[in-house]
């Protein structure tokens, strides 16, 4: 006759089995980490519209599933790229603005900082001076809205600056939008053209501004303003 034993002790809770992604790929990826792979593949001859999905995945070291954990698709990373370049432009630029005493001042520390950044090979400046003209819908309108950010600090201190000095300014906001389009629009012609010119290029778009600046107080300072 057979006995039949069994084992009345409590079970023993299986053990956490370690999963190993494929070689090369990384188990966790935050959001940032996208957004630096994708900020290593654009440049001044490569604009973020034409950055496959597969492609950030490959250089972020991750599986192209993994992307969705952080963004939706690619409009939302470039949109959030768009978004940081507007951020570090505006706090490079502001920077130099807060520094000057003057309009004229001003006017050229805005300049130069920007300027600089371009002979810098800075990413995010190409990023914004890119989108706005080949990127998709999406590109383009958080493009414009940086735009419009830039627009709006740009109106404060040159409202600060009329009133310490004295003068006059007519539609601060227009005058502020002529010169933010102006200064983007040269950047962007700048970024095609040998290093060696940029110095000219800064001295012309200095005093182009110079001349928007010294116009606006010209018709604030007119009792009629004809067109």
């Amino acid at each position: 006759m057979s006995t039949t034993i069994t084992d009345s002790s409590p079970p023993v809770p299986a053990l956490p089995v370690a999963t190993h992604g494929t070689p090369g790929r990384k188990a966790v990826i935050s959001r940032d980490d996208i957004i630096q792979a994708a900020l290593k593949l654009v440049g001044p001859h490569r604009s973020v519209s034409t950055l496959s999905l597969r492609e950030v995945a490959r250089e972020a070291g991750i599986a192209p599933n993994s992307f969705y954990r952080q963004f939706r698709d690619m409009d939302e990373l470039a949109v959030a790229l768009i978004d940081l370049a507007g951020r570090s432009l505006r706090r490079i630029i502001g920077e130099a603005r807060h520094r000057a005493t003057g309009d004229r001042s001003v006017v050229r520390g805005s300049i130069e900082a920007f300027m600089e950044q371009l002979r810098a090979d800075d990413k995010m400046l190409h990023i914004l001076l890119r989108e706005g003209t080949v990127g998709s819908p999406a590109f383009k309108a958080a493009v414009e809205r940086e735009l419009h950010f830039f627009e709006e600090e740009l109106c404060v201190d040159l409202i600060r600056l009329a009133k310490a000095n004295g003068t006059g300014l007519y539609e601060p906001a227009l005058t502020a939008k002529a010169i933010t389009r102006l200064v983007f629009a040269m950047g962007a012609t700048a970024m095609d053209l040998p290093p060696d010119k940029h110095d000219e290029l800064t001295q012309q778009l200095a005093l182009m501004v110079r001349m928007i600046v010294m116009g606006t107080q010209s018709l604030a300072a007119s009792d009629t303003v004809r067109l």
